[in-house]
């Protein structure tokens, strides 16, 4: 499905879906990553799709996606601080390799909010005593 709203940057569906294919290959071959990955990927083709979906609609406006990010690395029960960083790292190294400059420094923004977020909502939203924000 597509949108009247212009895509965030210039970026077609097939681009997506081949740094979505690089990415979890990538993983996959992560020594920190791969493993935690592995617990909750049974049927990569499918999560890769439902990946590409969750950018296309970021990205493109698609309006394909319709699961929540949040609640499913909320669900994992393995997501620490320290992966938000790594993830990102390899998510920029594949962007950089996949993409032109512009599209890689574009998606990597938009990634690294959406990151922010994740980290905030899933490994940040506990409080130490006293009521204090725990960090890290």
């Amino acid at each position: 499905m597509t949108s009247a709203l212009p895509p965030r940057f210039d970026i077609t569906r097939p681009e997506i879906e081949r740094v979505v294919t690089a990415f979890y290959a990538a993983v996959r071959r992560h020594p920190g990553l791969g493993p935690v990955f592995a617990i909750h990927i049974a049927d990569w083709p499918a999560h890769e799709a439902r990946v590409t979906a969750f950018w296309a609609d970021s990205i493109l406006h698609e309006r394909g996606y319709d699961g929540s990010p949040m609640v499913a690395h909320l669900g994992a029960g393995n997501v620490r601080p320290g992966m938000f960083a790594t993830w990102l790292a390899l998510f920029d190294t594949v962007l950089a390799t996949e993409l032109r400059a512009d599209q890689a420094a574009a998606w990597s923004a938009l990634a690294h909010r959406i990151g922010r977020s994740l980290r905030a909502g899933v490994v940040e939203r506990d409080t130490l005593p006293g009521g204090v924000p725990k960090l890290r």
